[in-house]
């Protein structure tokens, strides 16, 4: 959901983006990501991170741009994605005010299995 929030803000009401993988730069360096390499590429190779890149969507917020209302929810306890994708993004878009009005939120449940957003399990 955060290619879909930096390139197609216009398509959305409103983007639920659950434990991220925003920061592409740096995916490789938190948790599992190195094991991803293969798939999504070696930022650090300067080819590659030319193509990766453009669609990194941490690298690619643009504070003239107007997005829509986006609630971004991470977990402590997802052992592939690291909390710091949601927490970086939250913080960049906040510091951007690219959204007046609209809130955004980054928390980080250690209670909620991984990948299982708190509210649904709380609503049970």
């Amino acid at each position: 959901m955060g290619v879909m929030l930096t390139r197609y803000p216009e398509l959305f009401g409103a983007i639920v983006c659950q434990v991220p993988l925003l920061d592409m730069r740096r995916y490789h360096l938190l948790l599992a990501g190195a094991s991803w390499m293969a798939e999504y590429g070696d930022p650090d190779d300067p080819d590659e991170w030319e193509y990766i890149s453009r669609y990194s969507p941490y690298q690619n917020t643009d504070a003239e741009a107007s997005y829509p209302p986006v609630l971004i929810a991470t977990s402590t306890r997802d052992d592939r994605v690291h909390p710091g994708h949601a927490r970086k993004m939250a913080a960049r878009l906040e510091e951007q005010g690219t959204a007046p009005g609209t809130t955004r939120t980054s928390r980080a449940d250690t209670a909620a299995p991984p990948t299982t957003p708190s509210w649904r399990s709380r609503r049970r």
